[in-house]
């Protein structure tokens, strides 16, 4: 990976001409996000964040934290423990710049001997998963993180809505992969692209379905404007 995506999160901490990121997907257009997006504060947060944000208690796991916005408003507001990750060494060395005491380059498959009371994945936490079939080894991770009484609070969106629709009012979903919410990203930035990697938007019904087959609980907290939704999962 050429860490494209944390290199603008870097560029923009450090004023180094930041320039808007393109994204493409295999299902949709190019299209441009303000990289100012990322270093939104609480007020500009969207209802699903803040919801979290405000369930968020005890000893704080932020995953995929970008350029930290969620996990600075823990730390330095809520006064929490937090230890923020992402696999973008860029955006952890932007984080560091805007003062998270405890950031760290690392996948969170990697890290050990741990533990959290929240574990929150935000901006489509489930993004991380890349096909239906890692929720085993991503929900099998998260929970050996979790201290008694722990919650993981993830979002994501059920993009059926995003598929044509036939006369009967069905939908046409490609039959190449193996669920309609397996997409393939690609992130271009000052003209650079980054490799295609895999990212799962999941529906609620089916994160449950997986959450309860490795004894996690599965709460539906809120949904969004856009069918999007915050999950809660707590230890059976």
């Amino acid at each position: 990976m050429k860490d494209l995506f944390g290199k603008a999160i870097l560029d923009y901490q450090t004023n180094n001409n930041p320039d808007d990121i393109i994204t493409e997907t295999s299902i949709s257009e190019e299209d441009e996000m303000s990289v100012a997006y990322l270093f939104r504060d609480y007020k500009q947060m969207p209802k699903i964040e803040k919801k979290a944000l405000s369930l968020t208690k005890g000893r704080v796991l932020d995953v995929g934290c970008g350029a930290g916005s969620h996990a600075l408003y823990l730390q330095n507001v809520k006064k929490l423990d937090v230890t923020a990750i992402d696999i973008s060494a860029n955006a952890v060395a932007a984080c560091k710049l805007r003062g998270l005491n405890d950031v760290r380059a690392i996948d969170v498959l990697e890290l050990n001997n741990e533990k959290f009371d929240t574990i929150i994945l935000l901006m489509n936490g489930t993004g991380i998963f890349g096909k239906l079939k890692n929720c085993t080894l991503y929900l099998e991770k998260l929970k050996s993180l979790l201290n008694p009484g722990g919650q993981i609070l993830i979002d994501s969106s059920d993009i059926i809505y995003m598929f044509d629709e036939d006369e009967d009012g069905g939908k046409w979903i490609p039959t190449d992969t193996e669920y309609y919410g397996e997409l393939t990203f690609t992130i271009t930035y000052k003209g650079e692209q980054e490799d295609t990697f895999d990212w799962l938007y999941i529906d609620y019904n089916t994160l449950q379905n997986a959450a309860h087959a490795h004894g996690l609980n599965c709460e539906l907290v809120t949904e969004g404007e856009h069918f999007d939704y915050l999950a809660k999962l707590t230890l059976q």
